[in-house]
């Protein structure tokens, strides 16, 4: 499950049906430091789904600008909670969230 290679996204591609679900959904999530979506400002950069799971590459690095930029660091959390609450549970069992170095940065599994 973890250190799964990134599935690069990329908006010129033709997605399946229950990825296009997922995309319109991520498309609703506002970035707060550029105002646009998270697609459209580049912050999505890999996606995979699969049955009841959901992988979601950011394009940052969290131990880098993370942690050394405040409002990024604080715009990453709301885009990360934004997703778990669209996504965890309500769509999928299972919902991970991953840095460009493949660091899991948000993480929901259903417990059996």
């Amino acid at each position: 499950m973890y250190g799964d290679k990134m599935k690069v996204y990329s908006r010129d591609r033709e997605y399946p049906e229950e990825y296009r679900e997922v995309l319109k959904e991520l498309g609703e999530i506002i970035d707060p430091v550029t105002g646009g979506d998270i697609l459209d400002s580049g912050v999505v950069a890999g996606l995979e789904v699969k049955e009841d799971t959901l992988k979601i590459w950011l394009n940052f690095e969290s131990y880098a600008e993370y942690n050394i930029i405040g409002n990024s660091a604080i715009a990453y959390s709301r885009i990360i909670g934004n997703i778990m609450e669209r996504f965890a549970l309500v769509k999928f069992a299972n919902v991970y969230v991953y840095d460009l170095r493949n660091n899991v940065i948000g993480k929901f599994e259903k417990k059996e």
